[in-house]
């Protein structure tokens, strides 16, 4: 399996739970659920993905505009996430939310699976794709178990250059140990 085709079976993990939660009526409970496994899904994809998709792409120097855009995608459709959960425990309208969320994420994987994508097919070679899926499948349990602030923290670190990201996840491996 490749980087692709590992991220676009997230993507569709993800699409049927999204379609699942906006089908089901205001008042059924069963939303709590689902809206925790879209979070269990998404954070470690995205976190995952910007790790070793995102930052490998632009360390190859490709376009960056493709890539950042990518990560401001990611930012938005976790924003709503964050706001879904918010509002369902309020006992707010958590449906409009709801939709919104499943629009930006379908918006955002047409735009990976063919404009990030493309750029990546140009720059990696099918060895690469195959490792970076590898990794990507190794990284995304350890995301799962960390907690909203670390994952808040890393996706700040994701979006930094190279160069601060690396000095900054040190100084937070040091502490760490």
């Amino acid at each position: 399996m490749d980087i692709y085709e590992a991220l676009k079976k997230d993507h569709e993990e993800l699409k049927i739970v999204l379609e699942e939660l906006v089908s089901l009526r205001a008042d059924d409970d069963y939303r709590y659920v689902l809206i925790e496994e879209i979070r269990n899904v998404l954070v470690p994809h995205s976190r995952a993905e910007e790790s070793i998709f995102y930052n490998t792409l632009r360390a190859v120097n490709a376009d960056k505009k493709i890539v950042f855009h990518g990560y401001q995608e990611h930012l938005e459709t976790e924003t709503l996430l964050r706001t879904l959960q918010v509002m369902d425990r309020m006992n707010l309208d958590w449906k409009a939310t709801a939709k919104k969320l499943q629009e930006s994420f379908l918006h955002h994987i047409e735009d990976e699976e063919n404009e990030i994508f493309a750029e990546a097919q140009k720059a990696f070679t099918e060895e690469e794709a195959v490792s970076m899926a590898d990794a990507f499948l190794q990284l995304k349990p350890k995301i799962e178990k960390e907690g909203f602030m670390k994952n808040t923290v890393d996706m700040v670190i994701n979006l930094l250059p190279p160069r601060l990201a690396d000095k900054l996840r040190n100084i937070g491996e040091n502490r760490a140990a």
